[in-house]
């Protein structure tokens, strides 16, 4: 019996979510996709679920797309991977994850890999990883949101440095540019990641969610859309058990542990 190729499990309230196609060093065919599509739902949906830790089994992230599998499967319409239970995991298909997702790399992390980070929310390498948006040496364009996300994230000539010419660059370079948050030696990436995913787990999981909305509702509808929530959300937020118990935890100088209402 073959492991899947997406491996899940609950730790506590963050769910670690692994790319499991390590012989072929982590290429995505469409099985992989759909269950990492999955996956995602399975965050979004699950009120105990309150962070997404991305990783991969093996020495890679990911090569990128099995073209061999997924060329095939480009129609007129384009790909859809994910089923009715789930979210794409780029969010490019106009759902987006309430819940952060934290993003560990290491090896070769290419095109799609490249594109889960920018889709995430804080992202860990380890200082050999090496990257590559190299679609347009395929003859496609990146269709996972490097085009919309990279220049934002990066600043327009570095995103097209890399989109553009296919070239592959290094941990320390995607660091300075701001790709990635964070650089650890190799085989730390995990547990780094692991640390950030628990530090964000033990937050109000209510506050965390309205923070990252009102913040993704600023990139997708602009600064104004964005200040018109913030008084709604606060007194939505104000009135939450976990506000009381944020506030309890304040003047008794002791932990606050939140239930998520």
């Amino acid at each position: 019996m073959t492991e899947p190729k997406i491996i899940t499990e609950r730790r506590g309230h963050i769910l670690l979510i692994g790319f499991n196609r390590p012989e072929k060093r982590n290429a995505a065919d469409f099985e992989l996709l759909r269950l990492l599509s999955d996956a995602y739902g399975e965050l979004e949906r699950d009120p105990g679920l309150r962070v997404g830790l991305v990783y991969a089994v093996g020495d890679h992230f990911t090569a990128g797309l099995d073209l061999a599998d997924i060329g095939p499967r480009i129609g007129a319409d384009g790909l859809t991977i994910e089923s009715d239970d789930g979210i794409n995991p780029w969010q490019v298909s106009g759902q987006c994850l309430s819940k952060p997702v934290v993003i560990a790399v290491h090896g070769t992390c290419l095109t799609l890999g490249i594109e889960l980070i920018l889709a995430s929310d804080i992202a860990v390498a380890a200082r050999s990883t090496t990257f590559g948006q190299i679609e347009v040496s395929r003859g496609i364009l990146p269709f996972g949101g490097a085009t919309i996300r990279f220049p934002r994230a990066v600043g327009w000539g570095n995103a097209m440095r890399y989109i553009l010419t296919g070239d592959s660059f290094d941990a320390a370079e995607a660091h300075r540019i701001g790709l990635v948050q964070e650089l650890v030696d190799d085989g730390e990436q995990f547990d780094r990641a692991l640390a950030i995913a628990e530090r964000i787990a033990a937050q109000a999981p209510l506050a965390v969610q309205a923070a990252l909305a009102n913040a993704k509702l600023a990139v997708r509808e602009g600064d104004a859309a964005a200040e018109a929530q913030l008084q709604p959300a606060l007194v939505r937020l104000a009135t939450s058990e976990d506000a009381a118990i944020g506030m309890q935890a304040f003047l008794t100088r002791t932990q606050a542990e939140f239930v998520g209402r």
